[in-house]
């Protein structure tokens, strides 16, 4: 992962000094970091209520359903949690350097509300009765259904 340092080398044009662009840069960015949070929580919403929907109905037609279209349900739905998995990482390390490169900005804005002040504010992360990580419950959650999917495809 790259140092602060590196990524402050990167981020600045020495030549370009206009703080009313560097506003409008900074604001535009964390739109587009807020754009990206709303993806992941879409991202979220598809995959929870796709295993919802499936281990609903696996457990409502249990009886009904043969073994073999049950193994490939279970089969299918493990690779899609899987792949929930990956696709929450991905997310996970997109928010990361945002909120880094997010830092950086500020540290040439009057305030550090967004990074320095909030980040502070929620205990910088260390504190789970202050600020529950999302990320934590994200890894959790696919890895549950895909136990369950795991577990139901061994016992077919």
């Amino acid at each position: 992962m790259a140092t602060s340092d590196e990524i402050r080398k990167a981020l600045w044009n020495d030549e370009f000094s206009d703080s009313a662009n560097l506003i409008e840069q900074y604001k535009l960015y964390v739109e587009l970091t807020d754009r990206i949070q709303q993806r992941r929580g879409a991202a979220n919403t598809f995959f929870l209520s796709f295993n919802t929907a499936v281990v609903g109905a696996l457990a409502g037609f249990y009886e009904n359903v043969p073994p073999n279209v049950a193994v490939a349900v279970y089969a299918a739905a493990a690779v899609l949690a899987i792949a929930w998995g990956v696709l929450l990482k991905s997310y996970r390390n997109v928010n990361s350097a945002k909120f880094r490169v997010i830092g950086l900005l500020e540290e040439r804005l009057p305030a550090r509300l967004y990074y320095g002040a909030e980040w502070k504010a929620l205990g910088e992360g260390k504190a789970w009765s202050k600020y529950i990580p999302m990320s934590w419950i994200e890894t959790v959650v696919p890895l549950v259904f895909f136990l369950i999917y795991a577990y139901l495809f061994a016992v077919t």
